[in-house]
């Protein structure tokens, strides 16, 4: 009889930043479906989603991936329910009204890789710090380089594992990395970027590094760490008017505190309106601005405005789940 391994994968319910949390599941003979994974459940009072004396939560599969590292092993992508069934306060999944996969969405997750001897991302000395950013961007080289063994490997295991992964580079800082996801269906976005964090913590536990999505855990001048929100509809894509471009943006300026309420804790240290942010007081927008909140790409406007949208705001930890949820909610607001 075949064994296989079910790594459930969840959000917690800490605050003011969520964190992910797993454990192993063994069945028999698993048909690689997602219709055959149970509903499990966990302790929620010890992950801040319950009370002691009404502790279970439930666990429903929402996703199916491969296991890059574990022989018969698969990822299990869930959401928190409560024991009626219903969505648990913590479930930002839930709050995404795109069940017929209209919102297309690419998350471009920046992080640092820390080193757990210091405290302090790699590249960085224990006293002083390293020369200004610039050197850093996409650089090749031990000299401005680091981190790069890990950043491979997890780019394999996301490609093993079936996310659709669709780059990766060096950012401004050192020790400051990035990747790119992709996916047709705002959930479906969401569930890849959270295993593909997943995968990214997993591997640090063998190599003495700890990931950092804090926006800003370097003060100084340094950018901080985005997690720019990609996104589009059928309306985006087949508008072919600056005008339908314009209402579209112009619904995100009223929304602009509901948005940054979700976009990430501590956002306010990255965006001061310098390095390549707007102030997370005001709201604007333009082609090819990355100092503006939502930058319309210039493949839009070349396009005939036909394409997608850039929300520069979203910090790197921020929960995609939520984020998609309120961009869809927006964008289906605005009078079109």
């Amino acid at each position: 009889m075949t064994k296989s391994k079910l790594e459930y994968i969840w959000l917690d319910g800490y605050q003011p930043t969520q964190e992910l949390r797993s454990k192993t599941k063994i069945v028999n003979e698993f048909d690689g479906k997602i219709e055959s994974c149970p509903i499990w459940s966990f302790d929620g009072s010890s992950t801040m989603q319950a009370e002691g004396g009404s502790s279970d939560c439930l666990l429903k599969p929402v996703a199916l991936y491969p296991d890059p590292d574990r022989e018969n092993g698969w990822l299990v992508m869930t959401e928190v329910l409560n024991p009626d069934g219903t969505p648990h306060a913590s479930n930002g999944r839930a709050t995404i009204d795109d069940d017929d996969d209209d919102f297309w969405f690419g998350f471009e997750q920046e992080y640092f890789i820390m080193d757990t001897n210091t405290d302090l991302p790699l590249g960085f000395p224990r006293r002083g710090f390293p020369g200004p950013q610039g050197m850093y961007y996409c650089s090749v080289g031990g000299r401005f380089t680091w981190g790069r063994d890990l950043v491979e490997e997890h780019l394999d295991s996301c490609l093993k594992a079936g996310l659709n992964i669709e780059g990766i580079n060096q950012e401004v800082a050192p020790g400051q990395w990035e990747f790119q996801n992709f996916a047709k269906g705002a959930k479906k976005a969401g569930d890849e970027l959270w295993v593909a964090r997943y995968l990214l913590n997993r591997l640090t536990e063998k190599h003495g590094y700890y990931i950092e999505l804090h926006p800003k855990p370097v003060s100084g001048d340094w950018n901080g760490s985005g997690m720019h929100a990609n996104f589009s509809n059928s309306t985006l894509r087949n508008a072919g008017s600056k005008e339908v471009y314009d209402k579209v943006c112009e619904a995100f300026r009223p929304t602009r505190e509901a948005h940054i309420e979700v976009y990430g804790a501590y956002n306010d240290l990255r965006l001061t309106g310098k390095h390549e942010t707007q102030s997370i007081h005001q709201f604007s927008y333009g082609v090819s601005d990355r100092g503006a909140s939502i930058r319309i790409p210039i493949a839009t406007v070349e396009s005939g405005w036909k394409g997608w949208l850039e929300d520069r705001r979203p910090a790197s930890n921020a929960d995609p789940y939520k984020v998609a949820g309120i961009i869809v909610k927006t964008v289906k607001s605005a009078v079109l």
